[in-house]
């Protein structure tokens, strides 16, 4: 069942990238050909107008096509239909069409981070954490999520106790750290040595408060008194605006990672090991699916902003090589020849390729050794 929800995940990012493609062409004048619901052979197909929509039998996406998107096209077409083509129209009119499939995945990736940590979805914030550290989604919580074996805290603490106040002084997480570092020893300061007298903690369990004794003990690698416990971590609150400056930078950081380990795969053996392809990263959305919906909700924003950094690749067939051959046409002055732009885009084609090919040997070998 995962699989196919993640398969039905990774498809609707598509389709709606598809989908902004083809509303800015109807919106801007363009003759929209073809509008298919996944790939053929087609199982359903109906005219509308000059527009044919369909549905296809292979559920992996869809696809728009525009009228002139080769230039080639253009020579053989009606004047009427030749003046709506892709190729005849404004550059403004190509970029916004072109632009319009990267932005409804950018928006969908923006939509998805903003609504969970404007909901506080801890099991959202903390998969956004690792994907972007530098970003701060979780914040310190008083609740005891882990305790050391053989520590002062072991067997007097148990996980989930709330810590309230220590020898009646209460406050934020950081203050609670304080008040145990500030006891000392009854001696010098050596590895081991035990406080004056136990603390008193102060815990909220199983819905009661809790007196508890606990004697802190000097750890010389931290350099100060520790009773053995860590704290959790807990949703930070977050406002509509601050939850979409989050979501920004979020999107920011993993965009920049994105970019940079591309980058390092043309260098880096290691990092070309950790490419995936399609199937790697429908594997990653069926576990991602698995463990929760908040999980899935947020791999599913991370792959779509993915989808939208690398089709902004300026070479063609992706979206960026459009673009730039549009904004290159309009600085220019004049038409650039479809020559040009496939020699310009020959080498960067055959480097995605060969990612393309090492993601696909890669995920092989992962599913053939069981990893």
């Amino acid at each position: 069942m995962s699989l196919v929800l993640a398969l039905v995940g990774l498809a609707v990012l598509i389709i709606l990238h598809e989908l902004g493609h083809f509303a800015v062409a109807k919106a801007v004048g363009m003759r929209v050909e073809r509008a298919s619901l996944f790939f053929p052979p087609m199982l359903f197909k109906v005219r509308r107008g000059e527009t044919e929509y369909g549905i296809g039998a292979i559920p992996l996406g869809g696809y728009v096509k525009i009228t002139g998107m080769n230039p080639h096209e253009i020579e053989g077409l009606e004047p009427d239909v030749a003046a709506r083509a892709y190729y005849t129209q404004p550059a403004w009119k190509r970029v916004a069409v072109i632009f319009a499939g990267p932005a409804v995945n950018f928006l969908i990736a923006f939509a998805i981070f903003w609504v969970l940590l404007l909901a506080g979805a801890t099991g959202a914030e903390n998969t956004m954490s690792y994907l972007a550290p530098s970003v701060t989604t979780l914040v310190p919580a008083s609740n005891v999520a882990e305790i050391e074996k053989a520590a002062p805290a072991y067997g007097v603490l148990k996980l989930g106790d709330r810590i309230l106040a220590v020898d009646g002084h209460g406050g934020s997480v950081a203050q609670i750290t304080r008040t145990i570092a500030a006891d000392s020893c009854a001696g010098p300061l050596t590895a081991g040595c035990t406080g004056r007298a136990p603390l008193s903690l102060t815990v909220l369990r199983a819905g009661r408060r809790v007196t508890l004794s606990v004697t802190p003990r000097y750890d010389p690698k931290a350099k100060r008194m520790l009773v053995g416990f860590g704290f959790g971590l807990a949703s930070k609150h977050f406002g509509p605006l601050a939850a979409a400056t989050t979501a920004g930078a979020e999107m920011w950081n993993i965009t920049e990672q994105t970019i940079t380990n591309i980058g390092d795969a043309f260098t880096s053996s290691k990092a070309r090991h950790q490419i995936s392809s399609i199937v790697g990263v429908t594997q990653v959305a069926q576990e991602a699916v698995a463990n929760g919906a908040q999980y899935g909700l947020v791999i599913l924003g991370f792959i779509s902003l993915s989808l939208a950094v690398i089709n902004l690749f300026p070479f063609l067939p992706l979206d960026g090589g459009h673009i730039l051959w549009a904004v290159g046409e309009k600085v220019r002055g004049k038409r650039i020849s479809a020559a040009a732009m496939v020699r310009f885009s020959t080498v960067p084609l055959v480097l995605l390729g060969f990612l393309v090919f090492s993601g696909l040997s890669n995920d092989i070998s992962r599913l053939s050794s069981g990893t």
